[in-house]
């Protein structure tokens, strides 16, 4: 029995000395969980923040980069939650073994904005030592902790008064004048019509979701209520609206891009066009500012591009689309359209023939790519890195520029493409790659920046104004009707504007929206967003 008894404690000393090192392997688990997660968070924020500076080095030409640093957030963001997931995990664990736990580093935080008002909550201090019990304790000092907080968005109701009085001596009456209002009936504030507006346009948020949100704060507006007010400030802001046309159309030099809008009909939708056109002459240090312009319509016709850009001449900056074609007559009036084709559409051909990581991704091996369309996107990128050393230095600066170093790279890419074209067969993915720039008479667009220092290389400008639109289609699902399609392009038009001039949509809106009533036809330049200043009261606020 003894014998028995010496074999069952031995056994459990085993058992026990088991479960520890089990319970020390899986804090050690943990705690290497939590050095990983924490790893690939440290580099993928390293990896991010090289990406924007790059990014800011050499402007925002780059829509590919954009695109890569938005996937990179994402990224970051489910890395940090687990992180952050791991790390308590390896805390819960470390509790119970005697294995260190992980210490994380995480980023310096920005200490809070000043002008945030401070609520302060004083816990109640003690009345006695907490060691020995006395009375006589003094005050000596306090620990402050900053915990931000939101409060939810809070509704009200202004009560505009106009005091009645009588004469006793004409027994008239006397009131002030009834203030003028943004909107017909005025019963919504410029601030609630700016954000119904933003969240709609801005946003990509439609009328139905935001009258879902308002009920559940307690306030019941309909569709129909919500509707009215859009079409009433549209209306309000056309004189803001056609100084921006104006504007645009008295540009040199233009951005032209569509992008496709899904448009209710019968039975589904049917696909519609939103065109824009911009002016942006900063990549020559023009001192223009900025501008967008936008169109609706049901198809992509020729004769909408006509119609937008009827009496304008000059240099129009687009794709291959032709559509454009009637611009470029001889015989066109007031004169022919100058063409200048973007390059970035010429690299992309090229550039899904020779994406390695694209194979991979679809199942294809690496080294399925082709080497005469990886050369050609290199020599093109030869031409992006000139444009990027010259962006923001006068036309003179950047035509003198591209005579030196880009001209003999264009003269030998023209060669080189030539010289590979003639020996594929024309269904060679590559050489319809090639065909794309040669075709009918391109060449001369595509290197008409070789001539004019205004010009820029690619039609990013146009692709970046209709970025939005892109967001919107996942939203909206689509445009109701046509009359819909023209007041978004109305909208967008607006918020694009300001957003190019680094000016806040929302707030602009809604301070222009308080000013229009008050404000006569030869002041509303000066709510432009390049020439807007809010006003004094607002900006107090």
């Amino acid at each position: 029995m003894s014998q028995t008894a010496s074999e069952i404690a031995g056994l459990r000393a085993a058992l026990a000395a088991s479960e520890a090192r089990a319970e020390a392997a899986e804090s050690e688990l943990a705690q290497a969980r939590a050095v990983v997660s924490t790893s690939e968070a440290m580099i993928k924020h390293l990896r991010l923040e090289i990406a924007k500076l790059r990014r800011e080095q050499y402007g925002r030409s780059s829509e590919r980069r954009a695109r890569l640093i938005d996937q990179m957030e994402l990224q970051l963001e489910e890395l940090e939650a687990a992180a952050t997931e791991d790390e308590l995990v390896a805390e819960m664990v470390a509790r119970t073994t005697p294995v260190a736990g992980v210490q994380r580093r995480r980023p310096a935080r920005k200490p809070f904005p000043e002008h945030l008002p401070r609520e302060r909550v004083v816990i109640e201090a003690p009345t006695t030592c907490t060691c020995c019990g006395s009375d006589r304790i003094v005050k000596m000092g306090e620990d402050v902790t900053d915990t931000l907080e939101v409060i939810p968005r809070q509704w009200k109701v202004v009560q505009t008064v106009r005091e009645k009085f009588t004469c006793r001596h004409c027994e008239k009456i006397s009131q002030a004048p009834a203030p003028f209002h943004p909107t017909p009936r005025g019963w919504a504030g410029p601030n609630l019509l700016a954000t119904i507006l933003f969240e709609k346009f801005g946003q990509h948020q439609p009328l139905n979701r935001q009258a879902e949100r308002y009920t559940r704060e307690g306030v019941e507006l309909s569709l129909s209520t919500l509707a009215d007010q859009v079409g009433a400030c549209a209306a309000a802001l056309a004189p803001v609206h056609a100084l921006i046309r104006e504007h645009v159309l008295n540009a040199e030099r233009l951005h032209g891009d569509d992008t496709t809008v899904p448009l209710l009909a019968k039975g589904g939708t049917k696909t519609a066009r939103l065109w824009t056109y911009v002016r942006d002459d900063r990549p020559f240090a023009g001192g223009a500012p900025p501008a967008a312009l936008f169109h609706f319509s049901r198809d992509r016709e020729m004769a909408h591009p006509n119609r937008h850009l009827a009496g304008w001449q000059g240099v129009l900056q687009a794709d291959a689309y032709g559509g454009y074609n009637d611009l470029y007559r001889d015989d066109r009036d007031p004169g022919p359209v100058e063409s200048a084709l973007c390059w970035s559409h010429a690299r992309r051909k090229f550039f899904e023939l020779a994406d390695i990581k694209g194979n991979v991704r679809k199942g294809k091996p690496a080294h399925d790519i082709s080497p005469v369309a990886l050369e050609a996107v290199t020599r093109i990128d030869a031409l992006f890195d000139v444009e990027r050393q010259i962006n923001g230095l006068d036309d003179t600066s950047r035509l003198a520029a591209r005579q030196r170093l880009s001209h003999p790279l264009v003269e030998e890419l023209h060669d080189w493409m030539r010289a590979e074209r003639d020996t594929m067969s024309k269904h060679n993915p590559v050489a319809k790659a090639i065909a794309y720039v040669f075709k009918a008479d391109r060449w001369e667009a595509f290197t008409r920046f070789l001539e004019d220092g205004r010009i820029c290389i690619t039609n990013n400008a146009a692709e970046r104004a209709l970025r939005g639109v892109a967001l919107g289609r996942k939203s909206w699902l689509f445009a109701g009707s046509e009359r819909g399609g023209d007041r978004a392009a109305f909208m967008y038009s607006l918020i694009v504007t300001a957003k190019m001039n680094d000016i806040d949509p929302q707030a602009w809106l809604a301070d222009v929206l308080a000013r229009l009533p008050d404000t006569t036809a030869s002041q509303v330049p000066t709510l432009l967003p390049w020439n807007w200043k809010p006003s004094k009261v607002r900006q107090a606020a």
